[in-house]
């Protein structure tokens, strides 16, 4: 043999002896390669947001496995880079997360696969065209699968402005938590797929709302020198269709992030400043930490009924034991202003004797109750309701409290209620179609609308000029005539006509109306977003969040639009048919409101978003997604 090939075979078996010398890391598989620490549970790709410097620094500077789970894939969202739209969105924007993620240090992701539909302050809406059980079903297989430590998620409360998505998620990832660990739910899961049940030991909200917070410092560097904001930063760039690009410069990202403990298997502690504090588990039993003690029921409750959201949220809350988490989240009644409005009371009665007392009504000056007082009885173990009619003033009335007390048997009862006035208007019949032209012709016996630069839903506005405009409103019996006059001192046309969806993008006004009257979501109205004139000059629109989405040629073909430049800025007019908006024969009342979306960026890209500010006839955040909080019109 030759001496080379003696030498070669020499050294490679002294190599192999090396190896089998040294100790060795077994090699994860199965359960094991699963096995993680923390969840997070989102609706959308880029709603990591909020906790992303928090994911970074566990999965990098402590190397926790980490894993989120995504509901839908975003495809309902806007593009600021592109012309991809539904699935074809969708896939952008995974594309861009799982290189966010990457980032971040996230090992695993996962998606729901539900759909990404409109954007809706609804969660019942949300969980109805889901499916809530087979997407619970869904999560709960992964969090049996991977056996987190700790599920972190977005708070489900329905506050204004809350995504119902997002508020789904919080829903799902609350009750996965518990349904993860009972064999009742799923079994097949068990018997069929060979999971076993799981406890995560803790489940957090993000934010600060409940009775113990955890606070997670994010600005100290990692051994490496790096510090968790800064990669966060980094990592959210990468969403940059929806606008992320220049999160870089991002101070806030910098900030401690908070969270609520809403559940926990694992010992708490008065001041929480690690998630994973005391995990894993070295005793083989665990039991569940109670926060609040369930405060026995009171033999009398007096309480205003809320709108379906708060009240659906209540009872869940109620249900799942999350008291101390909501203890902060108050529900408001939307009132029309100037008119009687029907509020309710309920009084339940626990105790074994009937009840009677005198209840009364305090409200500011301006606004009056009718009945202000009366006699109450309830009998034994019973409940009753209370209808009183509650009256605003004319005009904008700023938001008010309603206290009711009901003194019975020498003991006194409250309750209070935030009242929300919304503006109301009637419109005028003409006999013949008004101008469509940019003309005033015909538009003189319109009813006129005013939507003021103070009339904020989001951002800024300097002044009138900036943003401010004058709706007329018309009809004939069998189409509603909608023309409004746009102040605007810098009129922007970067959306190109095969990009025609978004409109809270650039310049446009966005018509909204509500067959219901207060429906509480959008399922069943007609939402219209117009842009004044796509980049070749052409005014275009597209049905926005409601049930039938997409080009306005196509989901309203009967709809009539037309659009001029004015001196001080632009006028959009629209003639909507009745039985495209849904409106019955006969039917005099509906919700409505005008939302005018001003972005002041010349140079703006193709496509971009340069949303600046939103103002409304009908002012809240979140109010496009919220027809209750529309105002109300009466057909004449």
């Amino acid at each position: 043999m030759h001496l080379r090939t003696v030498a070669v075979l020499l050294a490679w078996a002294s190599i192999c002896v090396s190896a089998l010398a040294q100790p060795t890391t077994p090699v994860k598989q199965g359960a094991a390669l699963l096995k993680t620490d923390i969840i997070g549970v989102f609706a959308h790709p880029d709603d990591e947001t909020g906790m992303a410097a928090t994911l970074a620094r566990y999965a990098l500077g402590q190397t926790s496995i980490v894993a989120n789970v995504y509901c839908t894939r975003g495809e309902g969202g806007g593009n600021m880079v592109g012309t991809q739209s539904g699935a074809a969105l969708g896939a952008l924007r995974e594309a861009e997360l799982r290189d966010c993620l990457t980032t971040l240090g996230v090992r695993y992701c996962y998606f729901l696969d539900q759909l990404d539909w409109a954007y809706t302050e609804s969660v019942a809406a949300t969980l109805e065209k889901w499916g809530k059980e087979q997407t619970l079903e869904r999560l709960v297989r992964l969090v049996r699968a991977l056996r987190p430590e700790i599920i972190v998620t977005m708070n489900p409360a329905p506050t204004p402005g809350q995504h119902g998505h997002h508020q789904a998620a919080g829903v799902l990832a609350t009750e996965a938590f518990a349904a993860a660990a009972d064999p009742k739910r799923f079994p097949l899961q068990l018997s069929k797929e060979g999971l076993s049940v799981w406890q995560p030991r803790r489940l957090f909200f993000s934010g600060g709302s409940g009775e113990v917070i955890a606070t997670i410092p994010v600005n100290e560097p990692l051994a490496d020198g790096r510090i968790p904001g800064q990669i966060a930063a980094t990592a959210l760039a990468n969403h940059r269709s929806q606008a992320f690009g220049n999160f870089g410069n991002s101070p806030w990202l910098q900030r401690p992030q908070r969270f609520t403990l809403v559940k926990s298997f694992a010992p708490v502690s008065g001041v929480e400043t690690n998630l994973l504090a005391g995990l894993p588990l070295q005793a083989p039993a665990i039991a569940a930490v109670e926060f609040a003690k369930r405060v026995p029921t009171a033999d009398v409750v007096l309480e205003f009924a809320p709108r379906p959201a708060f009240a659906n949220y209540r009872r869940w809350v109620r249900e799942h034991r999350l008291e101390h988490v909501a203890a902060q989240i108050q529900g408001d009644i939307p009132v029309v202003a100037g008119e009687a409005n029907v509020v309710r009371l309920e009084v339940a009665n626990s105790s074994d004797r009937p009840l009677k007392g005198d209840l009364a009504l305090t409200l500011p000056t301006g606004w009056t109750a009718q009945p202000a007082s009366r006699s109450v009885t309830v009998a034994a173990r019973a409940k009753t309701t209370i209808e009183v009619k509650v009256t605003p003033p004319a005009g904008r009335p700023a938001d008010t409290d309603l206290l009711a007390t009901w003194s019975a048997e020498g003991e006194r009862f409250e309750a209070k209620a935030k009242l929300h006035p919304l503006p109301k208007a009637a419109v005028s019949r003409v006999k013949s179609s008004p101008a469509m032209d940019g003309s005033d012709l015909g538009w003189e016996k319109a009813t006129s609308i005013s939507v003021a630069a103070t009339n904020l839903v989001q951002g800024k506005v300097a002044d009138a000029a900036d943003s401010s405009a004058i709706v007329r409103v018309a009809h004939d019996g069998k189409t509603i005539f909608v023309d409004v006059e746009v102040k605007d001192d810098v009129v922007v046309t970067n959306i190109e006509p095969n990009d025609i969806k978004g409109h809270w993008r650039s310049d446009s006004v966005e018509l909204c109306f509500d067959p219901a009257a207060g429906a509480e979501h959008t399922m069943g109205c007609y939402k219209l977003g117009i842009f004044p004139f796509d980049t070749t000059g052409v005014v275009r629109a597209a049905r926005d969040a409601d049930a039938n989405q997409g080009l306005v040629e196509e989901t309203a073909p009967k709809t009539r639009l037309n659009s001029i430049r004015t001196v001080d800025g632009y006028r959009v007019q629209a003639a909507i048919p009745f039985d495209e908006i849904g409106l019955k024969r006969g039917q005099r009342r509906l919700g409505f409101n005008v939302i005018v979306y001003d972005g002041d960026k010349r140079d703006a890209a193709l496509g971009e978003n340069i949303n600046k500010s939103r103002i409304a006839w009908s002012t809240r955040s979140g109010v496009q997604g919220r027809p209750e909080d529309w105002g109300r019109i009466d057909l004449e």
